[in-house]
């Protein structure tokens, strides 16, 4: 076995089971893993989006034959979805790896910071008309899909506080509707990569190894999410958002030479 190959498989599994349990595709964990690595943002993105497609299908598989999934909700969401993440890869070809970077640290503090503080809605109280909740799904899904698969994280770290936010929906309800909209987002996302010639055969090779590992860790984490309670869930997410930023931080600050 080849071990320069170890470190894509141990951080395929690692994010596999972040999906599993979160609903998100796992770029968290790989872009900033990628990072340290000294792969340069575009490809530490694409890599984390093609990731994203083996854990989501699988993952949302898993969740449907479960009964875990709502598809109808997931179907809207992900509709959005594909759309917004048609515009992905003209972003990638737009930003530079710095501003990307950056880009991407700063997202993950604003959503730390809301999840730390438990900021909540009466919002998500009221009983939305079919009209106004799948318009927000909609909506949540375009947004989501334009800026999450431009930064590699998938989207469920997004959708969670905003649904969670407008529909009133705890976490561990949001997270099958998460990973089955990284699905219509990663597809859509890899295309508009490879348009913008964001991917070649060795990301290609990397992501794949590192979504084939990641199946066993999304089983794994569809196991933990079904036992774990609101509360260590809620932990755990805190966790996840703390490590990938402080990787971050690192890589961010190692390409402005200050490290």
């Amino acid at each position: 076995m080849d071990l320069t190959l170890l470190p894509y498989m141990i951080i395929g599994i690692f994010s596999g089971i972040a999906s599993g349990v979160f609903g998100i595709g796992g770029g968290m964990i790989i872009v900033p893993f990628m990072l340290t690595l000294g792969l340069s943002s575009h490809h530490a993105v694409a890599i984390s989006v093609v990731q994203m497609i083996f854990a989501s299908i699988f993952g949302s598989y898993l969740n449907y034959k479960k009964k875990n999934l709502i598809l109808k909700d997931g179907l809207i969401i992900g509709l959005g979805g594909f759309i917004g993440a048609m515009f992905s890869g003209v972003l990638l070809a737009y930003f530079s790896d710095i501003t990307l970077t950056s880009i991407f640290l700063c997202v993950s503090i604003v959503f730390f910071l809301k999840f730390a503080f438990n900021q909540k809605s009466t919002i998500g109280n009221i009983n939305h008309s079919n009209i106004l909740k799948n318009s927000i799904l909609l909506i949540c899904g375009v947004f989501t899909g334009i800026f999450a698969i431009s930064l590699g994280i998938g989207g469920g770290l997004l959708i969670t506080p905003i649904l969670a936010y407008f529909l009133g929906y705890d976490t561990k309800k949001v997270v099958p509707l998460s990973l089955f909209f990284v699905i219509f987002a990663s597809i859509s996302g890899i295309s508009s990569f490879v348009y913008n010639d964001i991917i070649d055969k060795e990301v290609l090779q990397n992501g794949s190894l590192v979504g084939l590992s990641s199946m066993l860790g999304v089983y794994l984490g569809i196991k933990i999410m079904e036992k774990i309670n609101l509360k260590s869930h809620h932990i755990a997410l805190l966790g996840i958002y703390a490590l990938s930023i402080s990787m971050t931080i690192i890589s961010l600050l190692k390409k402005l030479n200050l490290l």
